[in-house]
Formats: structure tokens, sequence, C-alpha cells
């Protein structure tokens, strides 16, 4: 970006988060009948070193492997819902991502390239002893496993998204879609120096605005929740860890001189997801907007697609009970 500074792209960024605050928090309060109690099953923490890194991955129950990958800024807690509901009959796994939380944090930018990312959950389940299993996941979860799916079909029994865009489609929106463009300002801040800087500041007061503010007025969030958001966020190198996610695939609107926006993807020999996925989305996501489901049928063949009307990019919190019986549909489903 030869003719824009540095102060202005954060500026404009922030103003781009600060949008995506206001209208999240715009939002009427609803009531949440459908976040259910469930007799949980215990929780258990451990480590597995896999593919150069230690990471830290909370596990419940015992089965077929389904594992759930998190997404920026959230860490294995974003799951604690789905851990309870699916560990009474599966060995329900969320790790820590690399550089997130308790997990290593490879000190390289390059470490967080997503073909590495990739590697870390296909060594994780061999780990737990699986060769076949079950993948759900969100936001920078969802870009990995998306990934996943196009390099390692053979391992993947389902594959079940939850806002979290199709490489190729994101691209094609991110070069052709002025509304995406916008909405995807924030990333440009986010690979920036003063990202850590900026994120942090008054004890990560913009970060527990964006995912826990409406949240923590509704119910949906409670005050040990929001600690717990802040003490992961705080563990040494962690909100740089999950920044560099942003930083090595380069992804956010195209730079000037670039011809096209970066693939998070990039270097696989196809985008073809040759595996049944089901794709959850929150309609009211104001980051990756709907535009990201049209002609995503081109690219994953045996296609199902939820749309949550109501549901934000934070759906997973909202509407459990409805995400887990969607998730719970589709697997049992032929």
């Amino acid at each position: 970006m030869k003719n824009r500074s540095l102060p202005m792209i954060v500026s404009a960024a922030l103003l781009v988060l600060i949008t995506f605050v206001s209208a999240e928090a715009g939002r009427k309060p609803t009531s949440h009948p459908d976040k259910k109690e469930v007799k949980a099953p215990m929780l258990k923490h451990e480590y597995a070193d896999v593919n150069g890194v230690r990471l830290h991955y909370v596990t419940a129950g015992k089965g077929k492997l389904i594992m759930f990958v998190h997404g920026f800024p959230e860490f294995w807690y974003e799951w604690k819902n789905q851990l309870a509901e699916f560990g009474t009959d599966y060995q329900a796994v969320a790790p820590d991502m690399r550089g997130y939380n308790l997990s290593s944090k490879p000190a390289e930018v390059d470490q967080y390239q997503v073909k590495y990312l990739v590697e870390d959950l296909r060594a994780l389940a061999e780990k737990l002893g699986h060769k076949k299993f079950i993948l759900v996941a969100h936001d920078w979860g969802g870009a990995v496993a998306w990934a996943f799916a196009i390099a390692h079909p053979d391992y993947l029994e389902k594959l079940i998204i939850i806002n979290a865009p199709h490489p190729g489609v994101f691209q094609r929106e991110l070069r052709e879609n002025p509304a995406q463009q916008k909405a995807s300002g924030y990333m440009l801040m986010f690979r920036s120096p003063q990202a850590e800087q900026t994120l942090s500041a008054n004890n990560y007061a913009l970060l527990v605005q964006v995912v826990l503010g409406e949240g923590l007025k509704n119910g949906v969030f409670t005050e040990e929740d929001k600690k717990a958001y802040i003490e992961a966020w705080s563990q040494p190198g962690a909100l740089t860890g999950g920044l560099n996610y942003y930083r090595a695939a380069r992804v956010g609107p195209p730079a000037e001189g670039d011809k096209q926006p970066a693939n998070f993807a990039a270097g696989l020999p196809s985008l073809e997801v040759k595996v049944p996925t089901l794709v959850i989305w929150g309609e009211r996501d104001t980051a990756l907007l709907t535009g990201n489901l049209e002609g995503l049928d081109k690219f994953v063949p045996n296609l199902t697609i939820k749309r949550i009307p109501e549901g934000t990019h934070w759906v997973i919190h909202e509407k459990p009970a409805l995400v887990d019986s969607y998730i719970r549909e589709f697997i049992k489903s032929k």
C-alpha cells in the first residue's frame, strides 16, 4: 500500500470494527430457551506433541471422534456446550490451535500457514487413534477445516462448517464484492504491527466488546466466561499467535498493486471438497456476509446449507441447541 499510511489503515479498520460492534450491540436482546441444560460428561485437559508443536486439548466421552476447531479470537472453550452435548456418545475433542491459550506459540509468522494448521489436526486425530472422524469448525477453524477436507478427504466422514467461507468463494468475494471488502477491512488492522496494542488495550476491551459484549447483556455469556476469555488472551504470546494466522495468509481485501486477494488455501491442487458437508450460517454476521454462500455448491457437490436468520457470527453461543440439532441431524443422515 504505497499511497496509504499505516495509521490510516488502522483507523479505517477500527472504524469497520466499531461499526461491527455497534451493529451487533444494536440487536434486540433475545431470550435463549434453546440453551438447554445437559448433564455434562467430565472434561479432561490433555496435551499432545504433534507436528512439531504441543497442542492442549479438552476431551469428553469416548467412541467415534468428533473434533471441534475454534476461530479467532476464541479457544477450546468456544465449544464447551458441544463437548457436553456430543461427549455423551462420541469422543468430543476441542483443541487450542497452535498460537492460542495453552498450546505452543511458534515465533515465526510462516509457522502459521494453513498447511501447517491442517497437519496439526491430522496428526492430533492420529495421536488420538482415529483415521476417520467428523470435523466441526468455526471462523478461522473453518478456514483450516475447508483446507483439511480438500487435502485429506479420506480422513473425514462428515464436515460441518459454521460461518467460515470456502477459500475459493471468499477470494471471489474479496475481489468482486465491495460490501465484503469493506466488511473485511479489519483484517488489515489485524495484520498491522499495532494490532496487539490495539486489541489488548484496557484489558482487552475491544475484544470483549466484539466477542462478548451483546452476549453479556442478554445472558449468552456470563462474567465467568469473560474471565476465561481474558485469561486465554493474556497467555504470553497468545494474542500474537492468533493474529499471525492473518499475517501468514495475508488474508483480507486486496492491497494496492495486488491483482487479486490472497487465497488462504493456496498451494492445494484443487478447491473441490469431496466430503459430505453441512454449512451453518448466522445470516446477521456483519464480518462474513451471506455472499459467501453463493456458488458454494460449485466447489462442494455434496452440500447442505442451514441458514439461521437471527444468528450473528457468534451463532454457536447464541443458539447452541439449534446448532447442535443441525449437526446431529446431518451426522445421522446418509
